[in-house]
């Protein structure tokens, strides 16, 4: 017997749940068929589901219908659970979408074919009340054709069906032409790939056209390919009646075994548990099993930190996308209860509903909770009282504001309170609307530790990042590790957390920040005669929409709306068309606030005082910790600021990828590269005689002159002037690390006296498979060799490049590569000069300071 699984969706009042219901009884699951009006749905099994005639949660049913087993999934129609029945679509094979015939298409319908597009889920329609219908069938097809697409066939008139099979492809017309229908196998291809989409018509509620359906799903709709490698898609998370939590799975690959150890992932942390109990629910009922196959839906029991989503198995990827909640309510709790435990409480509930946004705010201790519509607050109501036996109530409900940046900056964190350490460079950059956060890393291991990198990107994911204007959460920015620093004896991890969330708070008061709205689309239907009162309200809520499209007695308006503009509107637009004028309204994402100063003055928030989200940093001088305010804090920074832009950061390379010179692997020109950039293109000069010079001049004396016209480079084999140094070599058996580092920090300071450019080069010749790497240090230069070319050959070969047209000098011991240079025409200093000449540098600037 073929395994199926079908979801059923459509708008709120369509008769999705009837049919549902109609489905099972025909095939012999139930024996009565209940009904929504008589609070008796077999699939309605949640009280406030009876008691308000609508399904709030996905429902799962089996049933069986000659040679096809189906699994079943009811999913909500009202477009406060969209969320709910969007988590369903991850696991779905087939859908049947209904129409209420009476109503057609509707707004949230297409919300719902264009989310079915995005999923790929093969189709099927059902146009239900066909009983009241005032039109004819074929009025009706031609309309939904227009609203959706021309590939809906009326499967119920095989004449049509074979012309519209005809449309999928010029094999399957010649077909039609030739034998006067299409092979059965086609058909069952074309609907799976959403070429066409059968259309039955009927009436649930009176059992007109179910059997139809039926006939078509077991004929037409056919299994798809299962992995025989295990694979799962988790998309719901529940309870039962004792508590027991439940993941609710698809089976895509392989099998699922009682007592299987999973391993998987939640916000960082990683779970190795065991499958304790597998149920394959039909209504309120379950059966137990010990084995589910691919393609089975099932709950499964053992599992403690899963969330709807997730895949396990070879399915690692999460692609849910959840409908983003836009009204704000605080939660009101009895006097004896404490708030802070309640809110533990209530993270459970926020498994189940992931789209349930719960705030804690610990300025006043309360607990926010952020929602679709005010239906969603009746359900909570419910399930708070059901669950924790607690009467709770809720405050008046506030647009949930959004901020984001408009310009790039680098937000700069330090924490550095006595023995603690750690510094954060990030580079902030606003995304499209609608993208999101997105957190990556482009800061090289050199620089900072892969763990110490790691650890930031775990608390930039780790809570909810507030904006500077509002106190709202902060969307559709890029950040970027750049830099950071951390202390050999004195960092902990805490102190990263610290120092990231104040690097955030830092970037966002430095950049531009704007405020975003929710907005919805909106489809509105209304008498003619109320269509300019109608465009006056829209004018007046800063709506964006087109001319009426004025049909007959009605018209009909689209367009896009700040949410906040839409609250209580409805209710006056029945009340002036006298109980005909309708809307329809789906999410349509955030977007700049039409009245962005308005909103701040009245929230009243202000950064400054926000201690639990400081924007400044902490430094450490004479053994005790001070603050430094934002606006200051670049100027005490211990690593520098990279300064980042679109225009100055990244820079195009001789293989034409565009690469951030500052840590990605570059090939062996790179410093050819960056002199050309700067000074044009380099002949490479003509040498003649013995390269390695028979007879030598007398090395020159070295000296630096900065007030010669030639531009002044200086090449540092960095190793060998480690460990010629005694101090350098010293630490180098300690940390080779911290022996590099610190003997940047000197070149640094060497050339923002000397003003050369100056090129630090390290052997990484064998690293295996080390393409190179040219980093920019603060002022200078640091080069890492690739593999199978020492720091000597890679000073060689830019010698040879560069010195006729710049003055070089190269810093090394090494006799051979020192007559080489001589040879080409460069001048050299040993390493101990080198840091001859450092000292008697400091000395002199010391001298100047103390004057």
């Amino acid at each position: 017997m073929k395994k199926i699984v079908l979801g059923v969706l459509a708008h709120v009042d369509a008769g999705k749940t009837t049919l549902s219901e109609g489905m099972l009884y025909l095939s012999g699951a139930i024996r009565k068929a209940g009904r929504v009006d008589h609070k008796d749905a077999f699939l309605d099994n949640f009280d406030l589901e009876r008691q308000r005639g609508i399904t709030i949660f996905s429902k799962q049913a089996i049933m069986e219908y000659e040679d096809t087993m189906i699994t079943l999934l009811d999913t909500p129609g009202h477009v406060d659970f969209s969320a709910e029945m969007e988590r369903t679509l991850q696991v779905l094979d087939y859908a049947v979408l209904v129409i209420s015939a009476s109503e057609g298409v509707q707004g949230h319908t297409e919300t719902l074919w264009r989310l079915l597009k995005i999923y790929k889920i093969p189709t099927i329609l059902f146009v239900n009340k066909m009983d009241i219908a005032n039109e004819d069938k074929e009025h009706i097809l031609e309309a939904i054709k227009k609203k959706l697409s021309d590939a809906v066939a009326d499967f119920t008139d095989t004449g049509e069906m074979y012309e519209s099979v005809a449309m999928c492809d010029d094999k399957a017309i010649n077909e039609v032409l030739e034998t006067g229908s299409v092979d059965e196998k086609k058909i069952k291809n074309y609907i799976l790939e959403r070429k066409v989409f059968p259309c039955y018509f009927g009436s649930a509620l009176k059992m007109q056209g179910i059997d139809e359906l039926l006939g078509g799903i077991n004929t037409y709709l056919q299994p798809k390919k299962r992995d025989v490698e295990f694979g799962a898609k988790i998309y719901k998370i529940s309870r039962d009646a004792k508590g027991t939590r439940l993941t609710y799975l698809k089976v895509t690959g392989g099998e699922l075994k009682v007592k299987t150890l999973l391993e998987y992932e939640n916000s960082g942390e990683r779970f190795s548990e065991k499958v304790n109990q597998i149920r394959i629910y039909s209504g309120e009922k379950y059966q137990a099993v010990d084995i589910a196959t691919a393609g089975t839906v099932c709950a499964v029991t053992g599992l403690s930190a899963t969330k709807a989503g997730q895949g396990l198995g070879f399915e690692k990827k999460n692609t849910m996308n959840y409908l983003m909640p836009v009204l704000n309510y605080s939660i009101t709790l009895p006097e004896n209860v404490n708030s802070g435990v309640f809110y533990k409480k209530l993270k459970e509930l926020e498994e189940e509903i992931p789209e349930l946004h719960l705030v804690w705010d610990d300025t006043f201790k309360e607990i926010h909770v952020q929602l679709m519509g005010e239906i969603q607050l009746e359900i909570l109501k419910s399930m708070i009282k059901s669950r924790f036996d607690t009467e709770v109530s809720f405050g008046t409900g506030n647009i949930v504001y959004k901020e984001t940046i408009e310009n790039t900056v680098e937000g700069v964190g330090h924490f550095e309170p006595l023995r603690h350490y750690a510094e954060v460079h990030l580079f902030m950059e606003p995304l499209e609307r609608g993208s999101g956060l997105v957190f990556e890393t482009d800061c090289s291991e050199d620089i900072l530790n892969r763990n110490w990198q790691r650890l930031i990107m775990t608390h930039l994911n780790e809570k909810v990042h507030k904006g500077v204007l509002t106190g709202s959460e902060i969307t559709d920015m890029k950040i970027t590790v750049i830099s950071g620093k951390a202390h050999l004896k004195h960092t902990e991890g805490g102190d990263f957390r610290q120092a990231t969330y104040r690097a955030v708070r830092q970037g966002l008061k430095s950049a531009v920040s704007i405020l975003l709205e929710p907005y919805y689309e909106f489809e509105m239907t209304l008498p003619s005669d109320s269509v300019g009162r109608a465009m006056q309200d829209l004018q007046n809520m800063h709506a964006d929409f087109t001319q009426p499209l004025i049909s007959r007695e009605y018209a009909v308006i689209e367009g896009k709306v700040p949410a906040a503009c839409m609250q209580g509107y409805i209710s006056e637009l029945i009340h002036y068309t006298k109980g005909k004028g309708n809307v329809n309204l789906r999410f349509a994402g955030y977007d700049k606030c039409h009245n962005q100063d308005e909103i701040i003055a009245d929230i009243g928030y202000d950064s400054e005082l926000d201690t639990q989200n400081p924007t400044g940093s902490v430094f450490c001088a004479h053994g005790a910790g001070y603050t430094v305010p934002w606006d200051k804090v670049k100027s005490h920074m211990h690593m520098p600021a990279r300064q980042l832009n679109k225009q100055d950061n990244f820079e195009v390379m001789a293989d034409k990828k565009v690469r951030a010179v500052s840590s990605e692997a570059v090939d062996e020109d790179e410093l050819k590269q960056i002199f050309e950039r700067t000074y044009g293109e380099i002949k490479t000069p003509v040498y003649t005689g013995d390269r390695l010079g028979k007879s030598v001049k007398k090395e020159k004396e070295y000296q630096y002159r900065p007030n010669e016209k030639k531009d002044q480079y200086l090449l540092v084999d960095g190793y060998n002037l480690i460990f010629a140094t005694e101090e350098l070599n010293e630490l180098s058996k300690i940390s080779l690390e911290a022996a590099r580092d610190k003997l940047m920090d000197i070149l640094s300071n060497y050339q923002g006296y000397k003003k050369c450019t100056l090129i630090l080069v390290f052997d990484a010749y064998k690293v295996k498979g080390n393409p190179g790497e040219v980093q920019k240090y603060n002022n200078i230069y640091v080069v890492y060799t690739k593999e199978a070319e020492t720091a000597d050959m890679y000073i060689e070969k830019t010698v040879h490049e560069i010195n006729k047209k710049y003055d070089v000098t190269v810093v090394t011991s090494d006799g051979l590569e020192q007559i080489i240079i001589m040879g080409q025409g460069a001048q050299r200093v040993s390493s101990r000069e080198f840091m001859l000449e450092i000292e008697k540098l400091n000395n002199e600037m010391r001298e100047i300071y103390s004057l």
